[in-house]
């Protein structure tokens, strides 16, 4: 391949897995009259996201070897005065490695989903809608401009509502995918407005023009206030991605978008679309880098759900939410990374993490068909001897995500706690110590899952709801655990190996090579985070030697061990601290009770708003006052003229006369 990309290369990449959701979804479902079957519709679905990652490596390996780029708009969709409408491509390290995530964690998905929605009557629809989500978030990453990353953006959010409510039969996931369309529109509405904005005062959607006059933008303030303009935008935008990447307190949908099947909850929730907040911040490094106020607020809001969202994940029982809750943890830490001006840590920590929270979630995917669709760690335990794959690559996602030094995940968490150690922003201190905090948490809550599932007694006999989950697999004899099909367990393997080599593989190079060159900037005399650490660094395997003496390895260490001893030698302990700090405990059951506020002070006082606008402005003053008063002072106006129309002819002379009069004496007393 040359030094430039070809567009028809690029252009298949997102519209392989389109044709994939168009033929399946339209000729595989009832729609288009059911012509090609299930095999057929996962054949050709799986088909495009295979074809779509082959080249997104493709698009990868020249990237890195020949420095290939390309930026460059392939259709002018409209110009509206000096605004260009127009869809195009940017690739360059970020794009690239984007691309090839997402289709690669895709493409694992599909093959897992033909094991795991094997006997759902959707199967078909499932297919189209998860290659519909892969088209639609390779359309947000390769944008060249905001209008298409926009565009991407909402389609994400579009797909993510039909896959969380699929099972539309189930008032729960109706409830959870309304929950998670309407918190994303509060972060969308901040999007548009940041959009809007880069629109208004640099006149460009598209980014390098954009970016080229971030200088400028920096100058001014916002139109009647003396806040800098970059600040307003910054913060707009980042509100965008506060609703998409799940930040507090815009992060109520994710736990509950649990409600779809699985194989989603991998696809939305660990690699692609929450990801979309990060990436997005990351691309517009230009504009970020020019205001403080902007970072520290990335910073703090990060740091909160770094922090606070890892103690939720420690007292559910459901495997799902567990895995749900530390995806928000872990997205904190990816936000923390952003305000610390270490755009690249945030990335990079977004690839390792892509993969070993894909793997979790697809392993608990995996562990909820072996014991026959229950959701409860309280009744699972032994399972390493039935399950033995899925218990391994679990133990090797659980490892990653801990950051056990040399796997994927202690390289990018460990440069997050250094990224942030080395920053100077006055929010640094509390990010400092919540992502500290937040390594004791994560290994606890991680390795209780961990310990729960696939060690201890077996509890699977003893769960008193699994009369009345029925068993979907058919077989009421025998009610032992059984390892799944090899189409889950091969995607469980193919991501396992990501998961404990890529952080290792790639560190030296994204972080502190050549990699992201174009693609973030980085005011280096103001934020020197990247500079300190890059004098630091002596190699993956020295940093993997030297974590042995340092605070985070020896709070994951303790955070394993303290959950080996709570519940696989001791389990009366968790009983008597839940006895004791019931407050608390029912403070995080509650979850904050931001549900509850959302739910009663927010959409009822929206509600009393709207009924007190409809009863007051519509009814009484448009209504009451503009429309019904008009006609009323019409007809009183009406009735008057009325009586002076009698019909009588010696009334209309009496008038005549009267009128020759009045002009008569008008003139004379004029003179």
């Amino acid at each position: 391949m040359s030094q430039t990309l070809s567009i028809s290369t690029l252009l298949a990449v997102p519209m392989a897995p389109l044709v994939g959701f168009v033929l399946a979804g339209v000729l595989g479902t009832k729609f288009g009259g059911n012509w090609i079957g299930r095999r057929m519709s996962h054949s050709i679905t799986i088909l495009g996201v295979l074809v779509s990652f082959i080249l997104s490596a493709m698009t990868l390996q020249s990237v890195v070897l020949d420095g290939a780029r390309f930026n460059e708009t392939l259709y002018t969709w409209m110009v509206v005065g000096g605004l260009k409408m127009e869809i195009g491509f940017l690739v360059d390290g970020l794009t690239a490695m984007m691309m090839c995530v997402v289709t690669f964690v895709s493409l694992m998905v599909h093959l897992y989903t033909v094991g795991y929605m094997e006997e759902d009557e959707g199967y078909n629809r499932f297919f189209a809608y998860i290659s519909l989500f892969t088209f639609s978030m390779l359309m947000l990453v390769m944008s060249n401009n905001m209008l298409q990353l926009f565009f991407g953006w909402e389609a994400v959010g579009l797909v993510s509502y039909l896959l969380i409510g699929f099972w539309f039969n189930k008032p729960s996931a109706i409830f959870a995918n309304m929950k998670a369309f309407l918190v994303n529109r509060v972060g969308d509405f901040g999007f548009i407005l940041g959009i809007g904005l880069i629109a208004a005062f640099a006149g460009t959607l598209n980014y390098t023009e954009a970016f080229s006059k971030a200088a400028e933008l920096g100058k001014l303030s916002f139109p009647g206030t003396d806040w800098m303009l970059v600040t307003v935008i910054c913060i707009c935008l980042f509100i965008g991605a506060m609703g998409k990447s799940a930040q507090f307190p815009l992060h109520v949908w994710l736990p509950d978008s649990m409600e779809g099947p699985t194989p989603i909850s991998a696809l939305i929730h660990a690699a692609t679309m929450v990801t979309a907040g990060i990436f997005m911040v990351a691309r517009m490094s230009p504009l970020f880098e020019l205001s403080e106020t902007a970072l520290n607020f990335v910073m703090t809001i990060g740091a909160i759900t770094a922090l606070f969202m890892g103690f939720l994940g420690i007292i559910q029982n459901d495997i799902k939410r567990i895995v749900a809750y530390s995806t928000l943890s872990q997205l904190g830490y990816m936000t923390v990374a952003l305000g610390a001006s270490a755009y690249s840590v945030a990335v990079f920590h977004l690839m390792t993490h892509a993969f070993f929270k894909a793997l979790l979630f697809l392993a608990a995917g995996s562990v909820i068909m072996g014991v026959h669709h229950n959701q409860d760690i309280r009744w699972m335990g032994g399972l390493r001897k039935y399950m033995p794959i899925t218990w391994i690559t679990s133990l090797l996602g659980s490892l990653a995500l801990i950051g056990t030094p040399l796997f994927s995940g202690f390289y990018s968490k460990d440069s997050i706690i250094e990224a942030v150690h080395e920053s100077h922003l006055p929010a640094a201190g509390f990010a400092s110590f919540a992502v500290l905090a937040g390594v004791f948490i994560t290994a606890f809550y991680s390795f209780r899952l961990y310990f729960l599932v696939f060690h201890g007694k077996e509890r699977f006999d003893q769960n008193p709801d699994a009369h009345h989950h029925g068993d979907h697999h058919g077989h009421h004899e025998s009610h032992a655990p059984h390892e799944s099909p090899w189409v889950v367990t091969v995607p469980l393997i193919l991501l396992a190996i990501p998961s404990v080599v890529i952080g290792f593989m790639t560190i030296g190079p994204m972080l502190f090579g050549e990699f992201f060159k174009g693609a973030i900037f980085i005011n280096a005399e103001k934020h020197a985070a990247l500079e300190e650490m890059a004098k630091a660094f002596h190699g993956p395997v020295q940093m993997a030697l030297h974590s042995l003496y340092t605070a985070p390895f020896w709070l994951a260490l303790a955070g394993v061990a303290t959950s080996y001893y709570m519940y696989m030698i001791n389990p009366a302990v968790p009983t008597a601290i839940k006895k004791t700090f019931m407050p608390i405990f029912t403070l995080l059951e509650n979850k904050y009770y931001l549900d509850w506020f959302n739910e009663n002070v927010l959409a009822r006082g929206a509600r009393a708003l709207g009924t007190g606008l409809w009863k007051g402005g519509d009814e009484y003053v448009i209504d009451g006052t503009l429309v019904n008063g008009s006609w009323k002072v019409v007809g009183w106006v009406s009735g008057l003229v009325r009586r002076a129309q009698t019909g009588y002819l010696y009334h209309y002379a009496f008038m005549m006369i009267l009128g020759v009069f009045v002009l008569m004496t008008y003139f004379v007393w004029l003179k």
